[in-house]
């Protein structure tokens, strides 16, 4: 059982009279991502971030949400923290896959269990390399903090918001850290420590596994799939 914030599984139903030919896939179940939902005719969308959580910090947003998906008869299925330690669809193993860290394996204590990966890479790799290739590869635009290694043999992978993990790279003895974003504390500690961290956005870190679900989906359902971008700079 994992300790989940997120309400995970389906969240809205699909209305009786209708079935499912296109899933939709993004990271946040939000009224932008809806909207373009809805131009692509999606039936059901499989959101990363969904829209009930414990506790419901705020339930009129959510409710407004709920209600635009009952209006136009889209169901909603949320996947958090399952997405992010999944290892052969989860964020972080993709990101391990995408990076070609070698021997993988679980890192990052949440409530005590394990939801990123770990792994060294078969040459040292510069942090600004190693950002590069995010940025290519996620459309996205790193954030390097040389604190520490400035050629990296090993990393800690935490997608999203996951910079309280940093410590258990730390004690990993891991040269770099790369996570979604990162707050002030983090930031402090990470130069005090001595360690460097790449910060590759929360939106662009958690685009992975959501992709990663799509031809699963469509050989076993046999639905059309489409990626719906919704993307943030954060």
């Amino acid at each position: 059982m994992i300790r989940d914030a997120s309400v995970n599984g389906l969240q809205v139903r699909l209305r009786a009279d209708k079935s499912v030919r296109t899933v939709g896939f993004a990271v946040d179940a939000c009224l932008s991502t809806f909207q373009k939902a809805r131009k692509l005719n999606v039936d059901l969308l499989v959101a990363h971030h969904g829209i009930k959580w414990r506790p419901q910090k705020d339930r009129e947003i959510a409710l407004r949400r709920q209600r635009f998906l009952e209006d136009h008869a889209m169901a909603l299925y949320a996947a958090h923290l399952p997405l992010d330690l999944h290892p052969q669809y989860g964020n972080n193993a993709g990101l391990c896959r995408l990076l070609g860290l070698e021997d993988v394996r679980r890192f990052g204590r949440y409530h005590g269990i394990k939801i990123g990966y770990q792994g060294r890479f078969p040459r040292k790799r510069r942090p600004a390399e190693i950002a590069r290739r995010l940025d290519r590869m996620l459309s996205t635009r790193c954030r390097v903090y040389d604190f520490g290694a400035k050629q990296l043999s090993s990393l800690g992978i935490i997608s999203g918001g996951g910079g309280s993990m940093l410590l258990d790279a730390v004690r990993e003895g891991l040269d770099g850290f790369l996570v979604g974003e990162i707050d002030l504390a983090v930031y402090n500690a990470a130069r005090e420590y001595g360690i460097t961290v790449i910060s590759a956005g929360h939106y662009a870190t958690e685009t992975v596994g959501v992709k990663a679900l799509m031809p699963l989906v469509a050989e076993h359902f046999g639905t059309a799939t489409v990626f719906i971008d919704d993307r943030k700079d954060l």
